[in-house]
């Protein structure tokens, strides 16, 4: 349009120019007179310039036309975009990865440490001799001593499934390993009614840890090795192992309802060898637990154990049940918590009964009671102090019907400071002292440094 409108114009000056050369007066006659010459070549002017206005309209046209089609083009591009729907397969594969996200959950814990040891052993009334040994390493080091790596995922409000896998490592042993700590299947029914199929969390020692907040820095008394060992005089055996195990593999049935007046129990039925061995026996073995909080930041829990602990195989060795029985009571808030734990362990390291034939054991039976007391204090923010005591006395008997005894005790205490909402540090002192098994044999272990855990 605007080049219409020039072309027009700049034909109107053509125009005026040329009446005003063909009406421009003569000197000499005093008349106007245009030779024929000179009309011509005004005419073949003016019919270029119609010529070229002719073509800049047909140009302009098609601009303009141009422009239209893009504009139309663009538009239904994006209403198509807008409108466009993914095929059905495309669709339902988009739906099953959003569920999949959306239903599963990765997540981890980390136990680690950088801390000195200084062990020390005595036989009779000799000398203190600096030397490693009895589960026990000189010397300053960083370890990791569990990684957890977690995967659960629910497959609808019923129906779950959980793998968990434990990584860990020791660098003053070189030492690492990596295996299943849980993988099962769950099904909640009720709050009351959860069972779980495959390697779970056994009754007693995560519950108490749950309670005790610390086992970053230690095992619970369950849970807790001896670090001595059953061997005459001088001890010289690898140590008296843990009480039970945190995980086990078979079928688990729990519940717990919230508040004041509440409930919890767990019933397992299991293999008997723990989570890192799938042994079968011709038995099975049974852990429960009852706890009862008359108010919510309280619990009172007894729980016991009874079965041969995956030993009884075919062709092998006459067995007997190792059994234990637990207590506790803890209380917990967001400023004090603070528990006793109490436990009794009959044959635990003697399921195989001695048949007077074969090489003659060291032992026949066994017997451990023992308790362990704890409380924490947070007297800032993130900041808090704890402690711990724990006293724990294992008998053994030769053929011979010969006594044995083992008497452990160990402390810890120190601070503890929040980092993140997902990381603790702690500095802290721990000292293990055994005695036995018979008068002439003692070990010390002190420990100080840097104990973490980290979770995602």
């Amino acid at each position: 349009m605007r080049s219409k409108v020039l072309a027009v114009a700049v034909a109107a000056a053509l125009g005026v120019t040329s009446f005003q050369v063909a009406a421009a007066p003569q000197k000499n006659t005093g008349k106007v007179t245009v030779s024929s010459s000179e009309l011509a070549e005004m005419r073949a002017q003016i019919a270029a310039l119609q010529a070229k206005v002719e073509e800049l309209e047909t140009k302009s046209d098609a601009q303009t036309d141009a422009q239209v089609q893009t504009s139309q083009s663009i538009a239904d591009v994006q209403t198509k975009v807008a409108t466009a729907k993914p095929s059905d397969d495309l669709s339902k594969r988009l739906d099953k990865l959003d569920k999949l996200v959306s239903n599963t959950k990765v997540g981890g814990t980390m136990f680690f440490d950088l801390t000195d040891i200084d062990h020390k052993e005595q036989v009779g009334t000799g000398p203190n001799r600096k030397v490693d040994g009895h589960g026990s390493v000189n010397g300053t080091g960083f370890d990791v001593k569990r990684f957890y790596l977690t995967v659960d995922h629910q497959f609808d409000d019923i129906w779950s499934a959980n793998l968990t896998t434990d990584f860990n490592y020791q660098s003053t042993l070189s030492q690492t390993s990596l295996f299943v700590k849980k993988a099962y299947v769950q099904g909640k029914f009720d709050p009351l009614l959860q069972l779980r199929f495959g390697a779970a969390d056994m009754p007693w020692i995560p519950f108490v840890e749950k309670w005790y907040g610390y086992r970053f820095l230690e095992n619970t008394l369950t849970d807790r090795s001896i670090e001595g060992g059953r061997s005459g005089a001088t001890a010289t055996a690898g140590g008296v192992g843990a009480f039970g195990n945190s995980s086990d593999w078979g079928i688990h049935a729990l519940g717990a309802n919230t508040g004041d007046n509440s409930i919890n129990y767990q019933l397992s039925v299991v293999n008997g060898r723990g989570y890192k061995n799938l042994t079968r026996s011709n038995n099975v073995d049974t852990e429960g637990r009852f706890g009862y909080s008359p108010i919510e930041n309280m619990v009172i829990a007894v729980g016991g154990y009874q079965g041969k602990r995956g030993n009884d195989v075919e062709n092998g060795a006459p067995t007997r049940d190792a059994t234990r029985g637990d207590a506790m009571i803890a209380y917990r808030d967001k400023t004090f918590g603070f528990g006793g734990e109490y436990m009794t362990a009959n044959n635990w390291d003697d399921v195989l009964r001695y048949a007077g034939t074969g090489p003659v054991p060291l032992s026949i039976k066994d017997k451990a009671t023992g308790y362990s007391l704890w409380a924490d204090w947070k007297f800032a923010e993130g900041f808090a102090l704890f402690a711990r005591y724990d006293k724990l006395d294992y008998k053994y008997y030769t053929v011979a019907n010969l006594q044995r005894k083992l008497n452990d005790k160990y402390y810890n205490a120190g601070v503890s400071y929040d980092v993140l909402k997902n990381l603790r540090l702690a500095l802290a002192y721990k000292h293990n002292q055994l005695d036995g098994p018979v008068d002439a044999y003692t070990y010390k272990t002190n420990e100080i440094g840097f104990w973490g855990m980290l979770s995602f």
